[in-house]
């Protein structure tokens, strides 16, 4: 009769860290403890505090092991390397050890259950060189609970050492962390993840392509156990290689992202280029387009954010370059730096917060990822204040450079940057120079100033001036300039053009007719007239 076969365990508890040089990320503590053993300075009480799944309950184990392992011969002491093959050794790695006591304080949080640990102190190891209490989620004790292990815990018996781990250090007592020495282990780079996954994928016989690892690296957030269990995932949903049923499974970068929900870096480059090149059309179409392929918005707006600030970096010229990371990538971060300052890559970001922030709490997600991102077109290209008045001195506001169509900004060379006029008949001239003479005529005979301080014009229309003015105005303002306008009626002003030429020809004429030369020259001719016909001004079309 054939063994019944194992039970499939999970990558998370299958690769768990057997000792401290498969420990990821946490070489400072392993150091550490390492000269700490070495010279006999090895406190009765440790804190591990981090994230999730970076290796705390581990790092507890693996300490009982180093404190307890006796090597191969039996002959040996304290060790950072337990040999992982006498008996203390194996009976900590399979949860048997007498003397090592794993509690969760999560389900233990109350006086009783710490007065049994206080009352076992007492006792002397049965088998081991020290009686080891691992404490996890130590936050979770009661107050009560916290106190009655205070006296115990400065002053234990010899023989008797505490592992407490806890992902919440704010929650557990200062009278409690001052009698603790502390390890704060650190959330794992993602590199380093992408390379464990590596070695795991090729343990379990499993082809992945690079780029999945990295999303799977990405996507956990410096956890190792959260990585592990999206790559358990991963294999699940992956294809079989081609060749037979029984072929290794292949993970690949695209069906990652499927399951993940996520979007590629390639369509949130797109997506940033739309947005900056102010597309509302576009952008709307590509959203959609995102969530119709499974993209969730939060996604969307997340990959927004890391590109907006991955440009940021490379514009206060940090190297960000990662394996991972195509050219084009860079080639597109690295024009965007070139061409956005630092003003608006700031409000963006901010504008990208908010509307991640708005996304995560609405019922309707897509609709307010829209929204959010509607907003950010408008107001990202904006002028700070600050700015918008140093350039109005110097004669003018140079905006963000044009992007172009396929998300990638325009080249310097082939698209000038855009400015806004400096004075109101700058934009008139400019109107007349692109063709648009009928707004440039209505500008100049039927409106007058209360502010124009570009992107903002505010103005008192004349009774002549048509109703569907300020609907042309717009789009061709923004033709013009390449940013969005804030145009709105108000009272008061200055004249038109029109009605302040008017006044300078007829202030004009009084004068001359006031002259002694003109004056006796009427006197001699009583019917002459003063010939002051003005050439009209739309002459110049």
């Amino acid at each position: 009769m054939s063994d019944s076969p194992q039970p499939y365990r999970v990558l998370a508890r299958k690769y768990r860290p057997r000792n401290f040089r498969e420990l990821i990320g946490q070489d400072a503590m392993v150091q550490t403890l390492g000269n700490a053993i070495r010279r006999g300075r090895l406190a009765h009480a440790f804190l591990m505090t981090g994230v999730r799944g970076v290796g705390k309950t581990s790092t507890a184990r693996l300490i009982a092991k180093a404190l307890n392992c006796v090597g191969p011969d039996g002959q040996g002491g304290p060790t950072i390397d337990p040999c992982g093959v006498c008996e203390p050794c194996l009976a900590i790695a399979e949860g048997r050890h007498i003397d090592v006591v794993e509690m969760d304080a999560a389900s233990h949080t109350g006086v009783d259950d710490v007065r049994e640990i206080i009352e076992a102190v007492r006792y002397a190891a049965v088998s081991a060189r020290y009686k080891i209490y691992i404490i996890d989620e130590v936050h979770m004790l009661s107050k009560n609970a916290f106190n009655a292990l205070l006296k115990t815990l400065e002053e234990p018996p010899a023989h008797v050492k505490f592992l407490f781990a806890t992902t919440e250090v704010n929650k557990v007592p200062v009278t409690v962390l001052s009698r603790c020495q502390r390890f704060d282990l650190r959330r794992i780079s993602a590199e380093l993840l992408a390379a464990h996954f590596a070695h795991v994928v090729e343990a379990e016989s499993v082809a992945a392509e690079p780029d999945a690892l990295s999303l799977i690296a990405q996507a956990a957030e410096g956890s190792a156990r959260d990585g592990l269990s999206i790559l358990d995932q991963a294999i699940a949903h992956a294809e079989m290689g081609p060749g037979s049923e029984e072929a290794a499974p292949v993970v690949t970068a695209a069906q990652v992202r499927d399951m993940l929900g996520l979007s590629d870096r390639g369509s949130t480059r797109r997506l940033l280029g739309l947005l900056l090149e102010g597309d509302t059309g576009a952008l709307l179409g590509a959203v959609r387009d995102q969530y119709a392929l499974g993209v969730e918005p939060l996604s969307l707006m997340r990959g927004l954010m890391e590109l907006t600030h991955a440009v940021t970096l490379v514009k206060a010229g940090r190297d960000i370059a990662s394996p991972g990371q195509s050219a084009e990538e860079r080639e597109a971060l690295a024009d965007w730096a070139s061409q956005l300052g630092f003003a608006p890559l700031h409000r963006l970001w901010q504008l990208l917060v908010k509307g991640h922030e708005e996304v995560a709490n609405a019922v309707l997600p897509i609709e307010s990822c829209e929204m959010a991102l509607l907003r950010v077109m408008h107001a990202a290209t904006m002028p700070d204040p600050g700015e918008l008045a140093r350039m109005l001195r110097e004669g003018g506001v140079p905006m963000a450079a044009p992007v172009a169509g396929n998300g990638a900004p325009a080249a310097a060379s082939s698209a000038p940057v855009a400015r806004l006029p400096a004075t109101y008949a700058d934009l008139i001239e400019s109107f007349w120079q692109k063709g648009k003479g009928q707004l440039a005529q209505e500008l100049h005979d039927c409106v007058g100033v209360v502010r124009f301080a570009p992107p903002q014009f505010d103005y008192r229309p004349t009774p002549q001036l048509p109703a569907d003015f300020t609907a042309r105005l717009l789009p061709a303002l923004r033709e013009l300039t390449g940013t969005v306008w804030q145009v709105a009626q108000a009272d008061g002003g200055e004249p038109t053009l029109l009605e302040q030429e008017q006044n300078k020809a007829a202030d004009a004429r009084a004068q001359i007719l006031e002259t002694p030369v003109v004056k006796a020259a009427m006197a001699a001719f009583p019917e002459a007239e003063l010939d002051d016909q003005l050439e009209p001004w739309s002459a110049k079309a």
